[in-house]
């Protein structure tokens, strides 16, 4: 069965916003008024850079706060933080590299003309006549139904255009 009663919740530890990071001196203080030593002045997490600080065992281990401040007093014995600064130089995500390329007068342009010309292909494929899955499996079969596909557009379009009669 499962037990109703209210469950003892272990303290509350931490988090980085506890502690008292001043970006200007690049210092930090921990919620007993520590001083934490950066062990880490230009660190990169997930490009991000970060800022990390280290507390000295003299400080931590006799404090009162350890429970609170450490996972596991037992086997950690001093408490880790990072700050992060923002987004570190010269490491730009394809995201944000394509966000910049669509953003450009040219990349304006390029959607345009996707649109006028790919759309249109793909909504009277799946619309008109209902093509809207591969029936095959595997790279070369799925390709030779794609072309299949693309052909039967284009013999429509050139049908409507009297290239036919």
């Amino acid at each position: 069965m499962y037990d109703k009663r209210p469950q003892i919740k272990k303290a509350a530890l931490f988090k980085p916003e506890d502690f008292r990071f001043d970006p200007d001196t690049k210092t930090c203080l921990c919620p007993a008024g520590k001083r934490l030593y950066s062990n880490g002045s230009n660190c990169v997490f997930s490009g991000y850079r970060a800022i990390k600080f280290q507390g000295a065992q003299q400080d931590c281990v006799p404090c009162t706060l350890c429970n609170q401040c450490l996972r596991r007093p037992e086997k950690t014995r001093t408490r880790q933080v990072a700050f992060f600064l923002g987004k570190a130089p010269g490491r730009e995500s394809h995201t944000d590299r394509i966000k910049a390329k669509i953003d450009s007068d040219l990349g304006k342009q390029m959607i345009t003309r996707r649109f006028a010309t790919v759309e249109p292909l793909f909504g009277n494929l799946r619309g008109n006549k209902g093509l809207d899955r591969f029936t095959l499996r595997g790279r070369s079969k799925v390709d030779g139904q794609w072309k299949l596909y693309c052909l039967t557009h284009n013999i429509e379009k050139l049908a409507h255009h009297g290239y036919g009669c």
